[in-house]
């Protein structure tokens, strides 16, 4: 017998079935945001609908429990079988190297600053990821879209230098890929814009249901938008909206519709509600979480805890050796490889040869690294670089390999990012998330929207029991 819902949930189930309002549900974490959309298509079974699930894991399991009439895809899937299908051949090719991307392009000088040469392999790297941002992006003209910043290139010009080539390099790159005969590095984002930018109508379904709205792929967002004939839901809690970085919008900020909340979270108890709730202050958010009362959660200090949260990739592999000290098997989210790679690049630029690494491929030598993450610009690799300094790329790689699965793991070690929508029993938080500097009156500093909102992810991960020292200090501010 299926549970009977809260008010809140039948509030939204009642909202949706007249199909005359389109709905924005703002879901605290852990609030059953799913089960609620599984409500409002049951009560609605003679209309068709579509799920557009946030990555491939959820679109499997909604599948297996969404009722018959509703149709669980992600965006991806939905440009694969329109337009992808035609260029699946392009996405088994093999790597390019940015000399050959160069090669391809016609780029065959490099671009003379006071300060810098970037070299034609460097040129090319800046296009593709200027083509990167493209896809992720709501511009509809690649002409229109920024030469993305570059670690080490941040001089205004050594800036407007590639903002006067970048551009048209970037549109015959972009002319390549939309050619099913093109050669150049072809990705999934690639046909999901071309999709977006056919303007679909999905005309087949009589509502649409947006999850994770809050870090919507802007293309995508606006393809739901454009679906006139359709009743739209948006789904999502704008204060986990932590992918801004990646080019993410929050689709719910300005989406006109009937604006309803789910605050009963069934992830945890009143103790972890508490400590979200300290964020959702801070960020001013339309909602306060209650916490579940048949879970007895409790904050505490954990010698063993089932997963460690840190800011960066950094302080996470630190963790990672010290739980391998300790004799506990470990599991980083994601895998080691993104830690491998940094790891040679840094033995690559430790021996004066550069690198290729696309977030340090600018620097020539590991001093010129170490000078950058001094400066305000370099902070986000600054932990990366110390801990090199501190044990070596050589012990970093060694670490990286003796990692296991997380189905054969005693703790799992993640970035706060990584993390979102994950839960586990017991969680620490690492020291890494820095309590901003005070004012010169002695005040608590300014925090960013962007440390607030990855401090809410990172507390609300947590089920029983957390270990919230690296983030206590929020008390300051109350």
């Amino acid at each position: 017998m299926a549970p009977k819902p809260t008010l809140e949930q039948s509030n939204i189930v009642d909202a949706f079935v007249p199909a005359d309002k389109n709905l924005v549900v703002e879901a605290g974490a852990g609030c059953g945001k799913t089960s609620v959309l599984k409500m409002a298509a049951a009560a609605a079974p003679n209309r068709r609908g579509l799920y557009i699930a946030y990555n491939k894991a959820i679109q499997v399991e909604a599948a297996k429990s969404f009722p018959t009439s509703v149709t669980c895809k992600t965006a991806h899937g939905l440009a694969f079988g329109a337009i992808g299908r035609l260029y699946a051949h392009k996405l088994k090719a093999p790597r390019m190297k940015s000399e050959d991307v160069a090669r391809l392009l016609g780029i065959n000088s490099p671009i003379y600053t006071s300060d810098n040469i970037i070299r034609p392999a460097q040129i090319a790297r800046i296009v593709m990821s200027t083509v990167g941002n493209f896809t992720r992006s709501a511009h509809t003209n690649i002409l229109r879209q920024p030469v993305p910043r570059i670690p080490g290139f941040d001089d205004p010009e050594a800036m407007a230098a590639l903002g006067a080539e970048i551009p048209l390099l970037a549109l015959k790159a972009w002319e390549d890929i939309c050619n099913t005969g093109g050669r150049l590095p072809f990705s999934h984002d690639c046909y999901l814009k071309m999709w977006t930018l056919s303007d679909p109508q999905l005309s087949q379904y009589d509502y649409i249901l947006l999850d994770e709205a809050q870090d919507s792929n802007p293309p995508v967002a606006k393809m739901v938008e454009n679906q006139r004939h359709a009743q739209l839901v948006l789904v999502g809690d704008s204060s986990q909206s932590i992918y801004g970085w990646r080019g993410a919008q929050d689709a719910m900020a300005k989406f006109d519709g009937v604006r309803l909340t789910l605050s009963q979270s069934f992830r945890f108890g009143p103790a972890v509600a508490e400590e979200a709730n300290k964020w959702l202050h801070y960020l001013d958010a339309p909602l306060r979480l209650i916490g579940f009362d048949q879970i007895n959660s409790r904050i505490t200090t954990l010698a063993e805890p089932d997963a460690i949260l840190c800011r960066t990739n950094g302080t996470t592999i630190t963790h990672v050796m010290e739980e391998l000290e300790n004799g506990r098997r470990v599991a980083l989210v994601g895998g080691g490889d993104q830690i491998r790679k940094l790891a040679e690049a840094a033995i690559q630029l430790k021996n004066g040869y550069g690198c290729s690494h696309p977030e340090l491929y600018a620097f020539k030598t590991w001093a010129e690294l170490q000078d950058y993450v001094d400066e305000e610009e370099g902070s986000d690799l600054r932990s990366f670089v110390n801990l090199i300094d501190s044990h070596g790329a050589d012990i970093v790689l060694e670490t990286v390999s003796r990692l296991v699965p997380e189905d054969r793991a005693d703790v799992t070690v993640s970035t706060g990012h990584k993390a979102k929508g994950r839960e586990w029993h017991r969680v620490t938080v690492a020291d890494d998330f820095p309590e901003p500097k005070p004012t010169g009156d002695g005040k608590p500093g300014r925090i960013p929207r962007t440390a607030a909102m990855l401090a809410y992810v990172t507390v609300t991960r947590a089920q029983y029991e957390l270990d919230n020292a690296g983030l206590a200090w929020i008390n300051h501010y109350l």
